[in-house]
């Protein structure tokens, strides 16, 4: 039997504690019904006997107190609500019980932005993470010795797992389930849960704000040029000379300050533009790819599929309710 650790914070998102319970139980649950022993040993576990939630709306009795665990074989790092350095300073005790499970065999799940704090542990130093997408800058400007994965749904690395934003820690908990049970409890998990199983990106859900938090000024007006003409078609030398910057220079600086080229800035731009004309107006493909400067549909399709895991129109018919219509 596997005992599960479910860490309990005063800055948790309630349902990341309350949903893996439901389901490590729940599997045990499905396994009595074939006359099977239960999977899972479930326990939450914190600093305290009883730990506030939502500044104090209710809170949650613990199971058992970290000192008291001498060893368990699968951490959930549940995602955080707050602001991340109070998240992070509030929490600071809990981070070498990790590291010291870890040590000792245990793995460790993070759900959502749950990665700050496992990755605050130095355990994902030189490996890969996943996190929800609205804080991929944020987490990257903290942790630049990790590797972020944009877009997905699931990592893992040497027994470190974390996954993508909001509800998509549900898949997370689903591979697990799988791992340490088969593969048939995971699907019967899924069909239980109404989760859509093998689900590997959360693409289709991000919106692209671009990352404006840095101090190279001309490269801010470069980025605020090429959002406010979305319908042109604009090329990297003609950015580099509007600034007075030589094309390699202003490459290496836009990288920096952007996290991206500036091809795959414009790109980005240009398909966020395309995903709202899809998901509230009437136009068809061929008008939508026009509007965002495109000209050809091959190419246009190819960039927006990569961008969100999505044909554009799928992504049309995903959204648009009166396109569906």
């Amino acid at each position: 039997m596997k005992h599960i650790s479910i860490l309990i914070m005063p800055e948790a998102v309630p349902a990341s504690i309350v949903d893996p319970r439901y389901m490590f139980t729940a599997v045990n649950g499905f396994l009595a019904d074939r006359g099977l022993e239960p999977a899972f040993d479930v326990q939450m576990v914190g600093l305290t006997k009883e730990i506030p939630l939502n500044n104090g709306a209710f809170f949650v009795r613990t199971d058992a107190l970290l000192k008291d665990i001498k060893k368990t074989d699968l951490i959930i790092v549940p995602a955080l609500i707050a602001d991340m350095d109070l998240a992070l300073g509030n929490n600071k005790k809990v981070i070498p019980w990790i590291v010291k499970q870890h040590q000792a065999g245990a793995e460790v799940a993070s759900l959502c932005s749950g990665a700050f704090l496992l990755a605050s542990t130095g355990l994902l130093d030189g490996r890969k993470c996943s996190t929800h997408w609205l804080f991929a800058e944020e987490f990257r400007e903290r942790f630049p010795q990790i590797t972020l994965t944009d877009g997905s749904i699931i990592t893992e690395e040497q027994g470190l797992y974390s996954s993508g934003g909001a509800n998509s820690y549900w898949n997370l908990l689903l591979h697990l389930v799988e791992k340490f049970t088969d593969r048939q409890m995971a699907i019967r998990a899924s069909k239980f849960f109404a989760i859509e199983i093998d689900r590997k990106s959360q693409s289709p859900f991000a919106m692209f704000n671009g990352q404006k938090k840095h101090e190279d000024e001309p490269i801010r007006k470069a980025q605020e040029f090429i959002e406010s003409n979305v319908t042109e078609r604009i090329s990297v030398e003609d950015l580099a000379t509007r600034f007075a910057i030589g094309r390699r220079h202003f490459e290496r600086r836009f990288k920096k300050a952007t996290n991206n080229t500036p091809v795959e800035y414009i790109q980005r731009v240009k398909i966020e533009a395309a995903k709202k004309h899809l998901e509230n107006t009437r136009k068809n493909v061929n008008e939508v790819m026009y509007n965002v400067g495109y000209t050809d549909t091959k190419a246009f399709r190819t960039v927006f599929k990569r961008i969100t895991g999505l044909s554009p129109i799928e992504y049309r018919n995903k959204y648009n309710k009166e396109a569906v219509v």
